[in-house]
């Protein structure tokens, strides 16, 4: 009669026999390939910044090797320090208000159909960065036609005024993460 496996606590038993695999979804691949070094090359060219990088985002390879990329605008600092976001913190750099032609550019170089733009908080600023949204959905509308654009935006700290800048846009997709229940807000975001 086989003698049962110690379990590891959460019922799983292991069977050296059968060891288990991981999916290959599961699998994080090494950053490389053609593909992943002209996007790279690109956001270098162009000084761009994105959510892959700068967040260090596990699924880099994935994205940037099918040749796409989420834009990450109003530079590189965020003015908060969310405990579970890896995008530095500090004060940032003044707005580049060329950088939606930047990022136009590199989304009509990519020849995306699909286009996502997020940005760091920029508190410092009454209007949260707000035009900078308006700006890159218009000019993206001129150098990509037929490309669909998706913002994640900020929470503008409330500013409906901001969100009306963007609105007025008219982005296909307006998201916003809301990033924990309100009761955990002051544990993950100490600052709101």
């Amino acid at each position: 009669m086989p003698v049962a496996a110690p379990s590891d606590g959460d019922g799983w038993k292991p069977d050296p026999q059968h060891p288990r695999r991981r999916p290959p979804w599961i699998k994080v691949r090494a950053p490389g390939g053609d593909e992943y070094e002209k996007v790279q090359g690109l956001m270098r060219s162009k000084s761009l910044h994105t959510v892959c990088e700068e967040a260090q985002c596990p699924n880099i390879a994935e994205c940037w090797g099918r040749g796409t990329a989420t834009f990450l605008m109003m530079g590189d600092t965020c003015t908060r320090s969310c405990g579970f976001c890896d995008i530095k913190t500090g004060r940032p750099s003044p707005l580049d208000w060329a950088e939606p032609n930047r990022v136009a550019e590199a989304v009509r170089a990519m020849n995306l159909r699909h286009v996502v733009i997020t940005s760091v908080n920029r508190d410092e600023r009454a209007d949260g960065g707000a035009p900078i949204f308006a700006m890159v959905i218009k000019r993206i509308r001129q150098v990509q036609p037929g490309c669909s654009i998706e913002v994640l935006i900020p929470d503008f700290k409330g500013s409906e005024a901001a969100l009306k800048i963007v609105m007025d846009a008219q982005p296909e997709i307006l998201n916003h993460n809301v990033e924990t229940v309100p009761r955990l807000f002051k544990k993950v975001q100490p600052q709101d």
